[in-house]
């Protein structure tokens, strides 16, 4: 992934591939170089100032709010999507149980409460109902999956707390 366009190029690490971009404005923000110079369409653009979740992405594998983080401030950082998460053929436990729930409506909230239940569930395999809930608390869904999605991220880290036992 390279762009080119001029002074210096951000270096930064984007679903484990490095990447250069030049030409890149101070202004822009993580969210407009994954979406826009990256063509990775996973975060959404949800209300602009960090508060829906629905742009969430994982810096340095730690949930993020991309829509308000200057691009120019993860140089030299890794930068995970949903696009890295995981793949078709190996999806991340947390993708592939929100798909056994059907945990998803429209789907605009679900790259952000993906993403955040995965940096969970990384910390925390065994989080309980209420810390699961409390973590999403700052993802917004508007159509009401909120049981489906509940029950995904709890289906999520019993897959998780079972491939860790010995």
């Amino acid at each position: 992934m390279t762009a080119t366009c001029g002074a210096e190029p951000l270096q930064l690490q984007v679903n484990g591939q490095a990447c250069s971009l030049a030409g890149v404005p101070r202004e822009a923000t993580l969210l407009h170089l994954l979406r826009n110079d990256l063509g990775l369409n996973g975060p959404k653009y949800g209300c602009g100032l960090g508060q829906c979740g629905a742009c969430t992405v994982h810096v340095d594998g730690v949930a993020a709010r991309a829509c308000v983080i200057p691009a120019h401030g993860v140089a030299g950082r890794a930068v995970t999507t949903l696009e890295g998460l995981g793949t078709r053929g190996h999806w991340h436990p947390v993708q592939a149980a929100f798909e056994d729930a059907q945990a998803a409506q429209c789907g605009y909230c679900l790259n952000g409460m993906v993403m955040q239940a995965a940096a969970l569930l990384a910390r925390d395999p065994h989080a309980s109902e209420a810390r699961i809930r409390s973590e999403l608390s700052g993802n917004l869904c508007r159509c009401g999956t909120h049981i489906e999605i509940l029950d995904a991220v709890q289906r999520a880290a019993l897959r998780m707390r079972e491939a860790i036992r010995p």
